[in-house]
């Protein structure tokens, strides 16, 4: 989309081919969580969001925070998002399955807001091959823009998804 990302590896991409592991990025993202905080936000069993914890802590997703006393003497081990994935492009990997993980996160974290409370745009367009390449670009610059701010201590957490994609029915 303009600025260059480096090529994920396939165990990266492969990574990054999961919903639930997106989702877990997500939620890891400004603050560190346990697998048991982890499992009981996605409403998931914790064995099978270890999983997916060590395949994102694997590949370089989630970093280990220092571990912290648990309930009943035990000790836990919170997990933070490195925010790695930014930085690649998982399409010249040759593992298919981003797009459509992306897709599916986002439909699976729509469902917990109040639908009302979303703010929805949608556009038809009808443009030359430079002007996406420009379209890219910009929508570009202003993600990188926008994620190199710090986060603000007081502000609320915000997702943002957006599609480009042919509008196939529009040319038949």
């Amino acid at each position: 989309m303009g600025i260059k990302r480096r090529p994920a590896t396939e165990a990266e991409a492969r990574a990054l081919a999961s919903s639930v592991r997106l989702r877990i990025l997500r939620l890891c993202l400004d603050q560190a969580l346990t697998n048991k905080e982890i499992a009981g936000r996605l409403g998931a069993n914790p064995a099978t969001t270890l999983h997916h914890v060590r395949k994102l802590v694997g590949t370089g997703f989630l970093a280990a925070q220092p571990s912290r006393p648990g309930p009943r003497g035990s000790t836990e081990i919170p997990y933070r998002a490195t925010g790695k994935s930014w930085d690649m492009d998982v399409r010249e990997s040759g593992v298919t399955g981003s797009n459509a993980a992306i897709l599916d996160a986002f439909l699976e974290e729509i469902k917990l807001i109040d639908i009302e409370e979303g703010n929805f745009t949608r556009l038809g367009l009808r443009l030359t091959a430079e002007g996406h390449a420009e379209l890219l670009r910009r929508l570009r610059k202003v993600f990188e823009d926008f994620r190199e701010r710090p986060p603000a201590p007081d502000g609320e957490a915000y997702s943002l998804f957006v599609s480009l994609h042919r509008d196939i029915a529009r040319d038949a």
